[in-house]
């Protein structure tokens, strides 16, 4: 893994973690990706999403880990966080046992 390609902002890693969510459960729904484009502005979505694309979730998962310890996030940060993955995975009306899995991975990685 290149270190280069994790040196990203806080906005930038929030994107990456939530398309991450969005494909959990195999398929990025349309309403999983219109809520991220709301939460995050339109270069840093396509910069991220052409990123996320390129990466398995093996990879994505050492990206985030690296990258969060890049940056120091105070608890209302990774609450605000935390909240907005939620967002995304109920977005699409349902939580399947992918998604929560994820969750608690994530929970383990950014706490």
């Amino acid at each position: 893994m290149k270190t280069e390609q994790t040196q990203w902002s806080k906005e930038e890693l929030k994107t990456y973690i939530l398309l991450l969510c969005a494909k959990a459960d195999q398929v990025e729904a349309e309403e999983e990706l219109n809520l991220i484009k709301t939460k995050t502005p339109a270069a840093i979505f396509e910069k991220m999403y052409k990123e996320f694309c390129n990466d398995d979730e093996d990879e994505s998962l050492e990206k985030i880990q690296y990258a969060l310890e890049m940056h120091e996030y105070s608890n209302k940060e990774l609450a605000s966080l935390k909240k907005e993955i939620q967002q995304v995975f109920s977005s699409d009306n349902k939580i399947n046992m992918k998604e929560r899995n994820l969750g608690w991975v994530l929970d383990n990685i950014l706490y």
